[in-house]
């Protein structure tokens, strides 16, 4: 999953975005992010699919399936 953990933090700084604004605009709590991005816990299906339609991405892009 370290993937997503790389491209999570890409695109959250590709688009100027802090944890703690993701976290206001996707409900998401500000740690669980930071938690994702340094790999320490791994997303649910629930989160790929928000994360996904948050930064319009295919869930095969955001867990690095393609490029």
């Amino acid at each position: 999953m370290s993937k997503f953990s790389e491209r999570l933090k890409e695109l959250r700084i590709e688009r100027g975005l802090s944890q703690d604004k993701i976290s206001l605009l996707t409900g998401i709590s500000q740690s669980t992010i930071s938690s994702y991005e340094s790999k320490r816990i791994k997303p649910t299906d629930e989160v790929i699919i928000t994360f996904c339609k948050f930064f319009k991405v295919s869930a095969d892009y955001l867990l690095g399936l393609v490029d």
